[in-house]
């Protein structure tokens, strides 16, 4: 394998590690909520559980599916917000994990060509390599925001790491 193939391999293997970890966090958080909850706002200006999955599904598929995958962008991001009690929990979690299948299958099959060409994205421009990486920290940025907000309704930890010594140094 050459330098370059190996490369890419570390980006695609560690892009869906991450993105693969993101939603076993926020799994392990919608089982913490009931259906009213997921669908509650902390005030006006914040959104609802529901809605950051909602708003997930549209950004991957906007970054990975449409511009990565090279297929038409049919998002709608307003109403991403402004839906309100329109989906259950399993409905919101099915929706995002075959949002993620797709777009998981996108970056395991992206060729060098795809993964170096520059395009307008969302009125920015980004290499193959930075949509990924964009979607990524996007979902991380937002699946630290259902924890967080889980954790303030439940007063609980999540248990993200139970069972992990996190307290190994470096060696």
């Amino acid at each position: 394998m050459s330098m370059e193939e190996r490369i890419v391999q570390e980006l695609v293997n560690n892009s869906l590690y991450r993105l693969d970890e993101s939603t076993r966090m926020i799994q392990k958080s919608l089982k913490e909520v009931s259906e009213d909850e997921v669908w509650q706002k902390p005030n006006e200006s914040l959104n609802s559980i529901a809605n950051l999955i909602l708003h997930l599904c549209g950004n991957i598929s906007q970054y990975i599916t449409s511009s990565l995958g090279e297929t038409e962008d049919i998002r709608i991001r307003d109403l991403e917000f402004s839906a309100s009690n329109s989906m259950t929990k399993e409905e919101l979690l099915n929706k995002l994990e075959d949002t993620l299948d797709i777009a998981k299958r996108v970056i395991f099959d992206a060729k060098i060509e795809q993964l170096l060409k520059v395009r307008a994205v969302q009125g920015f421009s980004f290499s193959g390599v930075g949509v990924i990486i964009h979607a990524v920290e996007h979902y991380s940025y937002h699946t630290g925001q259902i924890a967080f907000w889980v954790k303030q309704l439940k007063n609980k930890d999540l248990g993200f790491y139970e069972g992990t010594d996190l307290n190994i140094i470096n060696t």
